[in-house]
């Protein structure tokens, strides 16, 4: 097991995830997720536990009734976090496109109707070489 799934099993229990669908998001047996939680000390009420302090920080958070529980004390603390653990980002929206200028390949997260790879390729397609100034106008 890498340390980036064990990053990640640590994560989805602290969401409050059990070990079926952590083995199936993460492609490994239940009996593995299970034995490394149980090494780790992250069986029964442990995610609870973990959502009373801020992810990065560790400053305590205030439990609303009613609320669903925050994770974070504060925008600047969710950012830093997020910034810090770029892996547990789930991104399932990369797009392999052929830029309609030069040919080249690039990926796109999110659109798949992207033509071009830069902007650089949209203006040259879009308003020829020259990057669209008439250069015959006064």
């Amino acid at each position: 097991m890498t340390g980036a799934e064990k990053e990640k099993i640590r994560f989805f229990r602290m969401e409050g995830l059990g070990y079926g669908a952590i083995a199936v998001r993460l492609g490994l047996s239940e009996n593995t997720v299970k034995s490394f939680c149980r090494r780790n000390h992250l069986t029964g009420v442990a995610a609870k536990e973990a959502d009373t302090v801020c992810r990065h920080c560790g400053q305590s958070l205030a439990e609303l009734p009613g609320r669903k529980g925050r994770k974070f004390c504060s925008e600047a603390c969710r950012r830093a976090w997020w910034k810090a653990h770029p892996e547990l980002v789930d991104r399932k929206a990369f797009y392999l496109m052929t830029c309609a200028r030069c040919g080249k390949e690039f990926k796109s997260y999110g659109n798949q109707k992207r033509k071009y790879c830069s902007h650089a390729c949209y203006i040259a397609a879009r308003f020829g070489e020259g990057g669209g100034h008439d250069k015959g106008a006064v």
